[in-house]
């Protein structure tokens, strides 16, 4: 067998016993359930979370914003420059 084949074979069979001994570890008899109060501040932190990321969202757009708006003047001055006539702007 080509080398390539071997190495997806073991791959694979190391991926399968992997998840095996995962699976069989997280349903062990015994296994302590985390208090709720654990996991809602575990949700709350998640939200905070998502907020945080939608915030950050906001503010990448804002800045892109800034960027294209920008560019634009600097295209236009070029332009004028070129030309050497200014070029009337739109307000």
């Amino acid at each position: 067998m080509p080398v390539g084949i071997v190495i997806i074979v073991i791959v694979a069979v190391a991926g399968a016993t992997i998840s095996q001994v995962l699976r069989a570890w997280l349903t062990r008899p015994g296994r302590a359930v985390p208090p709720q109060a654990d996991l809602r501040e575990i949700r709350d932190g998640l939200g905070q979370l998502q907020q945080a990321v939608d915030a950050i969202a906001v503010e990448v757009e804002r800045l892109s914003e800034g960027q294209r708006f920008t560019t634009k003047l600097l295209s236009e001055q070029a332009r004028e420059v070129a030309t050497g006539t200014p070029a009337v702007r739109e307000r």
